[in-house]
């Protein structure tokens, strides 16, 4: 009887949490190794929690490191566009939600996408003549293994391990965490942080938090948000089994400061998703006015609440990226409110600050300099007070 069991007899809650702790194991090997450690190189590791991570994945999900990371580096290279492998903006949430593991599987028969960005990943033996060419050994040997120690409760056990990463990985923060959530930070994607508590899927319910510091080690900002995956990697770090090389360093306001220098130049690149997001909160109360009044004037022709809503979302995006109408409403709505053409054209004015460009770091700041000066004679009282904040950020690791 004890056989036909399986050689560990639980209780049925047993069963419950032996399945629980085994997927649990899956999700820290894919946040911790997968995502942190190989696409982002946000930490090192011991090379033998490197290797059981390596196999943990080959037994549990199949997967090859190679194809993931280069897959998701490309997702961050291609956000939200055509070429992003798995944007709900593109596919749909549906598709990406519950068939996001095809979305992969399509991606990783792609060889231009492994040669671009599958660089750095793992490249002996083993990777080639086993984990990489039989994906399915390692599935088939853990069902094994499970019918053995549980009988058939251990097929059950299995098959919510067959789904749980398909789901809740590839479906859940690749669909929701681009549909669904709160934004603390405004980057020029759908981003979304689904909850501040990222345990059941190991941190990565963090998502906006992650596409603003791609390259942390750690995924939670506000001190009210936790991520377990980032508690696993300090546990580590204590044992001497990894060493975490980036994370995301504090934003701080230094009131004496009246003018920019270089300090404040590279907190405001560093953390350019912050200032933005900081920005739009400053200003929000003054472009919340002059849209209603537009809106009760006869100055837009189009007068529905659909207007309110595309006007407020152009004024955070490039006239470029906005469909057609959406842009014909905003580009009228700058027309008839000098208010709003200031605070459109400033915030174009920051992004571009804060962004990518091979200027000169003196140039850059003259460049920052006159930003500050010219929101300070706008005429607007935010963006005067957000003007002379930003002279005084600086940022620091304690």
């Amino acid at each position: 009887m004890a056989m036909l069991l399986g050689l560990l007899v639980l209780p049925w809650w047993g069963y419950v949490l032996v399945t629980l702790g085994l997927t649990h194991v899956t999700i820290a090997a894919v946040t911790i190794f997968l995502h942190r450690h190989q696409a982002h190189q946000a930490l090192t590791l011991h090379p033998t929690i490197s290797h059981f991570f390596r196999f943990w994945l080959w037994l549990t999900t199949g997967m090859v490191t190679k194809e993931w990371t280069a897959i998701h580096r490309k997702h961050h290279a291609t956000t939200d566009t055509a070429d992003d492998p798995h944007s709900p903006q593109i596919y749909g949430i549906g598709k990406v939600l519950f068939e996001g593991t095809e979305l992969y599987r399509a991606e990783s028969r792609t060889a231009a996408t492994l040669e671009k960005y599958g660089h750095g990943t793992p490249d002996d033996w083993i990777e080639h003549h086993l984990y990489a060419k039989h994906t399915g050994l390692g599935i088939g040997l853990l069902l094994a293994i499970e019918i053995v120690l549980f009988g058939p409760l251990g097929l059950s056990i299995w098959a919510v391990q067959m789904l749980w990463i398909p789901f809740f990985a590839a479906g859940v923060v690749n669909g929701l965490g681009h549909y669904w959530g709160y934004r603390t930070f405004a980057t020029n994607d759908s981003s979304k942080n689904i909850v501040p508590w990222g345990v059941l899927i190991g941190g990565e319910e963090l998502h906006n938090n992650h596409h603003a510091y791609v390259t942390s080690a750690k995924l939670s900002i506000a001190w009210w948000e936790f991520d377990v995956g980032w508690l696993y990697i300090r546990v580590l770090e204590q044992c001497h089994l990894a060493k975490v090389r980036k994370i995301t360093p504090r934003l701080r306001y230094n009131v004496a400061k009246n003018r920019c220098d270089e300090g404040t130049l590279a907190a405001v690149i560093t953390h350019r998703y912050a200032v933005l997001a900081r920005f739009d909160q400053a200003l929000h109360h003054d472009a919340e006015v002059e849209i209603r009044w537009l809106h009760a004037s006869a100055a837009l022709e189009a007068r529905d609440t659909g207007s309110i809503d595309s006007i407020k979302v152009g004024l955070r995006s490039e006239k470029c990226a906005l469909p057609d109408k959406e842009r014909q409403v905003l580009e009228q709505a700058l027309q008839h409110s000098p208010i709003l053409s200031i605070i459109y054209s400033m915030r174009q004015d920051l992004a571009a600050l804060c962004g990518r460009s091979t200027a000169s770091k003196e140039l850059r700041l003259t460049q920052l300099e006159h930003w500050c000066r010219s929101a300070e004679e706008s005429g607007i009282a935010a963006l005067r007070e957000f003007s002379r904040q930003l002279r005084g950020v600086e940022q620091g690791y304690s």
